[in-house]
């Protein structure tokens, strides 16, 4: 298999963190290295984002998309690219579709693709579709806050938006999310054989 950079996009809810992990370890029984990292990151401005995510702090919608688009440079300078040429993979939980479908509730989406632009395109992108009522209960039994996008009628928003991106990227594949954890893999894995 050649080195691939995958990434995971979906709603709030959807799973995308235990089915990104659930891949790296398959790579990794596989005898193949990998590097499983998410957006926004754990570095000085993906806590910015998070922070205003949850509210900590007041600012516009197009100040976290552009803080989005230096997250996501910043990421890519310095741990993306070099373990891809390092010959690993990368799985990314959250990339450029998260920001386009988010952040086109309240910002011009040509202005979103613009800024991301630049950026690496993966090489498979999953998008793992449920209902938002589906998110909004597995939400409530997995934490505590609730972040700015969080209720329903913007969910079923955000979530149209993915569908309307399934061409965004060339290999693209919508995976029903409201299946099990393990069917959910299950499918996941064959399209990535596929590759």
């Amino acid at each position: 298999m050649i080195v691939i950079f995958v990434t995971f996009e979906g709603i709030d809810g959807s799973g995308l963190s235990t089915q990104a992990a659930l891949l790296n370890d398959y790579f990794i029984k596989n005898g193949m290295q990998c590097v499983l990292t998410k957006e926004p990151t754990n570095n000085i401005i993906g806590g910015i984002i998070r922070a205003g995510l949850r509210d900590e702090w007041k600012t516009s919608n197009l100040t976290i998309q552009n803080l989005f688009a230096a997250d996501r440079s910043h990421h890519l300078a310095t741990e993306i690219e070099p373990a891809l040429k390092k010959r690993q993979h990368v799985i990314c939980d959250r990339y450029i579709l998260s920001t386009i479908a988010f952040g086109a509730l309240d910002v011009p989406i040509d202005y979103l693709k613009q800024i991301n632009s630049l950026f690496r395109k993966p090489d498979i992108t999953f998008i793992i579709d449920v209902h938002p009522a589906v998110s909004l209960e597995r939400m409530k039994k997995a934490r505590y806050h609730v972040e700015m996008f969080e209720t329903e009628q913007r969910l079923t928003q955000i979530r149209q938006n993915y569908l309307a991106l399934k061409n965004f990227f060339p290999t693209t594949f919508i995976i029903d999310g409201n299946n099990t954890i393990e069917q959910v893999q299950k499918d996941i894995i064959k399209a990535i054989r596929t590759k």
